[in-house]
């Protein structure tokens, strides 16, 4: 759907989506995440000539990984504001004044979403590799923020949409 500079700046005052209809996009979003990181290892691996993955093979495989994840979101983020899920689950995301994210914002708004993902992952693996760390509550407090935030925004946007200038909005 390519949307006019008009229609675009309807979505300034449109209300944040619900929490069961971002939860519904996040869970199908991760699949359609394995997927391409399927896709996109199968590439990796026979680049690299079915090398093992340790090491710095091991690194690169992940940062590949991380570049392929961030151009997805970017150039959906930034070409229509949908990935598929958004798109199935009718949520877009805009950027200042409800016109298209940035390129800059939407990569801003990726790694802001990483750090928190990151976060939470470090608590859970941190939880069942050395149970009783305080850094467990660390990891999963810094990750939790920015869903958390949402609950007090008077717009009920997340953290990261806040720190990076876009909004998560409701398509009618």
């Amino acid at each position: 759907m390519n949307d006019s500079a008009g229609t675009d700046a309807n979505h300034a005052s449109t209300p944040a989506p619900s929490y069961g209809r971002r939860i519904a996009s996040f869970t199908y979003e991760m699949l359609l995440l394995a997927a391409i990181a399927f896709v996109a290892s199968s590439v990796f691996t026979l680049a690299s000539g079915a090398a093992q993955m340790q090491g710095w093979i091991l690194y690169l495989h992940q940062a590949y990984l991380m570049t392929v994840f961030a151009a997805y979101f970017v150039w959906c983020w930034t070409r229509s504001g949908q990935t598929l899920a958004m798109k199935a689950w009718r949520i877009r995301l805009v950027g200042a004044g409800g016109r298209r994210a940035s390129p800059g914002a939407a990569l801003i708004r990726f790694l802001l979403v990483l750090l928190s993902s990151a976060g939470i992952a470090g608590a859970l693996i941190l939880a069942r590799a050395a149970p009783g760390s305080a850094w467990i509550a660390v990891l999963a407090v810094g990750g939790a923020l920015s869903p958390a935030w949402s609950l007090f925004d008077p717009e009920r946007q997340f953290l990261h949409d806040r720190l990076s200038g876009t909004r998560i909005v409701t398509v009618a």
